[in-house]
């Protein structure tokens, strides 16, 4: 009986790790490997494909940048910092402006950038979004909103892209402009989390249309659906925005 265990077990490792090898473009021979050589083939595979990619995927970044921020809080802009000091490259100021604002610093994040700003590289994309990042977080909207109209002109696919899209309809959200709900509509299209849909459903929810506040109950309702199927790493990356759905929903934000 113990042999035949073993055999299952070994079958349904090798399935599992076949599976992974399929689904990420690993070579045909890895199936030979795990199938032809009972539990060796299997641990070949975990130490050289699956742990390499375990610790390559999203869900491991944001957990060691979590245990890392727990641990020692301030490391990413002490480094940061060090580096800049060490060689005062443009480079290395974006760096430390990202730092700053990771910590709250916007204030000094702005000098940075702006500084950064003033040269060859004026018109680097990084640098004009961590600019626009520094100037929507000091509440200097019609700034941000300049400096992403700028963005765009020199880097049209960043209107595709997540993280500018989304605080290009912030800040036309804050400006109460024009063009507001497209610009949401288009942050949704290329999201990788769920903050444009909960930013989006807030807009939505303080709107005077009806047909608003209905459609921002719908998006909580939908993003708090969805938490029910979100593995670990994704429900730690979006805690925020799913608590602000809760919220919503049980306080009858949309109703008025």
């Amino acid at each position: 009986m113990p042999y035949f265990f073993g055999i299952g077990l070994h079958v349904i490792i090798a399935i599992f790790f076949a599976v992974h090898a399929m689904r990420n473009g690993q070579g045909i021979y890895w199936l030979f490997i795990l199938f032809a050589f009972p539990m060796l083939g299997s641990i070949v595979y975990f130490f050289a494909i699956y742990l390499p990619s375990l610790r390559q995927s999203r869900g491991a970044r944001v957990a060691t940048q979590a245990i890392t921020q727990f641990v020692d809080p301030n490391r990413a802009l002490r480094e940061a910092r060090a580096a800049f000091d060490r060689a005062p490259t443009v480079q290395h100021r974006m760096r430390l402006g990202d730092a700053l604002l990771a910590a709250g610093n916007a204030r000094e994040a702005l000098e940075h950038f702006q500084a950064a700003a003033n040269g060859p590289f004026a018109n680097d994309p990084a640098l004009l979004l961590g600019l626009a990042r520094s100037q929507f977080a000091l509440s200097d909207y019609t700034a941000a909103d300049a400096t992403l109209a700028n963005l765009f002109s020199v880097n049209p696919q960043a209107r595709n892209q997540g993280e500018p899209a989304l605080l290009y309809a912030r800040t036309l959200a804050a400006l109460g402009a024009p063009g507001t709900r497209a610009a949401f509509e288009q942050a949704l299209t290329c999201a990788s989390d769920v903050a444009p849909r909960c930013l989006f459903a807030d807009w939505l929810a303080v709107q005077p249309d009806d047909a608003d506040r209905q459609h921002a109950e719908s998006l909580y309702a939908e993003i708090v659906q969805d938490a029910r199927h979100w593995p670990r790493h994704a429900r730690e990356h979006n805690r925020e925005w799913l608590q602000r759905a809760q919220t919503a929903l049980a306080s009858g934000a949309t109703r008025r």
